[in-house]
């Protein structure tokens, strides 16, 4: 070990010397009192992280991602001195985006439909979705219980949880919060059709054809002015006339534009594609859920040899994958059976670079640069090629999360050493001891931060069924 910075590889020196179990000092409470509302958990001082650091162009072996603050300061070769250096010896990359992802559902368990469905309305009006996800969210989000009695609605806990697990999976970025998203600024994860570094240029529509003339034309005024960036929306999913004829509405209400990011587009053709493609238009696939709702999924080999630009969303937990890192192994085998030969850093793309470009947050998020906000994600490499590496992960290759420089979640004993703290969550994460800090907040609070365990206990209590992070 070199004088003058930190290497650290031993998981268990943290753990066994008492350091994340130990009553906060009061230095550590006076921090954290100063950081309320207005920044995350950062370390200190500058750290870096050793390993294979991946760009949208290249991959850097044996090099240092340098974090200070909240920013990315430098990514160099040769160790730097001054300052603590974790060797992880595994593929460093952007924090992973995921651009379809309904958070405030993705506390149930996974479902296994009964049938397959002609298009989204009709599971969405059937009796087993109504006892798989109606009433459940009731349950949790209800003011009143099943016995009549006043009860508070548990959403502020239902999204936090939610939160860590995308943090969990590597993924510091997603889309689809709701209106009745309790935190409209930043929360635990970016939320990219929320306000996002302090502005607000995204829309979410599920649902065109409940759209007024009125509503849908001022989106139309918003995009013109450029006011709205990037609108997201559900269209022709499914894969029936009724699902494709709403491409033609998109059209006539003159949403079709630059800014418009098509969901899913299940039962789109061909020629459709073109006109996708013509507008600029962009599209987010989430193969998944569509093969387990309809038995089929979109044309993305059109889609592709047209020019649209892709990437990748999980869905929601109820029918689409537990994280985006499974979510690439799925939309691999299904490029490969469409015909199309994508190299795996085209892939890696689909949820970094590419996904930052289509939300519109390109200049920002999806790159390892000097100057960015340090969104950065740590997996364990498995192969030679580290793009490779990449695709073949899971959510148990995850080492490490930093978020906007917040050491948010990773090994426990690199989570102590860098950011000081001595009262992180420990958890067990298929077999490895990690580290959780859920602390943050956009507004100060005289509360003590919420634990996993905590959130996770609220829920049970009211639906047994609420779908565990670790599965």
């Amino acid at each position: 070990m070199a004088t003058g910075f930190l290497e650290l590889t031993d998981v268990g020196t943290a753990l066994t010397a008492g350091r994340l179990q130990a009553d906060p000092p009061d230095a550590c409470l006076a921090a954290r009192e100063a950081r309320s509302g207005t920044a995350r958990m950062l370390p200190e001082t500058p750290f870096a992280i050793r390993g294979c650091v991946l760009t949208p162009d290249e991959a850097l072996e044996d090099h240092h991602v340098i974090v200070a603050g909240a920013q990315i300061q430098d990514v160099v070769g040769p160790a730097p001195v001054g300052m603590p250096v974790i060797v992880s010896d595994g593929v460093i990359l952007p924090g992973l985006i995921d651009l379809h992802g309904h958070p405030e559902y993705n506390v149930f368990p996974a479902w296994e439909p009964p049938r397959l469905y002609p298009n989204r309305y009709a599971w969405r009006r059937s009796a087993e979705y109504d006892a798989v996800v109606r009433q459940p969210w009731s349950r949790l989000t209800g003011t009143r219980g099943g016995d009549g009695t006043e009860q508070r609605s548990l959403l502020p806990e239902l999204t936090r949880y939610a939160e860590a697990r995308a943090l969990i999976g590597g993924c510091t970025a997603i889309q689809g919060a709701s209106a009745k998203y309790p935190d409209k600024h930043e929360a635990l994860v970016r939320n990219v059709d929320l306000r996002l570094f302090g502005e607000d240029h995204a829309r979410s529509v599920i649902d065109l054809g409940r759209a007024t003339p009125e509503q849908r034309a001022r989106l139309r005024q918003l995009m013109d002015t450029h006011e709205v960036t990037a609108l997201y929306l559900h269209l022709a999913e499914g894969t029936d006339d009724r699902s494709r004829a709403e491409f033609d509405e998109l059209v006539e209400a003159r949403l079709l534009t630059d800014a418009t990011i098509v969901i899913h587009g299940t039962a789109l053709t061909p020629a459709q594609w073109g006109d996708v493609a013509d507008a600029g238009a962009k599209l987010v696939w989430s193969p998944q859920s569509n093969l387990r709702l309809y038995g089929a999924t979109t044309d993305v080999a059109a889609a592709l040899a047209a020019g649209v630009r892709v990437a990748l969303g999980a869905d929601w937990l109820p029918s689409g994958s537990p994280s985006l890192l499974d979510e690439v192994q799925v939309a691999r085998r299904l490029l490969a059976a469409q015909g199309v030969a994508v190299q795996p850093q085209r892939l890696v793309r689909m949820m970094t670079s590419d996904s930052a470009e289509i939300a519109g947050v390109g200049d920002r998020l999806g790159r390892i640069a000097s100057g960015r906000p340090a969104d950065l994600v740590v997996l364990e490499r498995s192969a030679a090629d580290p793009w490779e590496s990449v695709v073949h992960a899971d959510r148990r290759a995850v080492d490490l999360v930093v978020l906007g420089g917040d050491v948010a979640y990773g090994r426990a004993d690199w989570v102590a050493a860098i950011s000081g703290l001595t009262d992180l969550e420990l958890i067990v994460a298929w077999g490895k001891r990690m580290a959780l800090d859920l602390s943050y907040s956009v507004s100060a609070s005289d509360r003590p931060p919420p634990k996993l365990a905590d959130l996770r206990a609220a829920l049970l209590a009211r639906d047994p069924e609420a779908g565990p992070v670790f599965a």
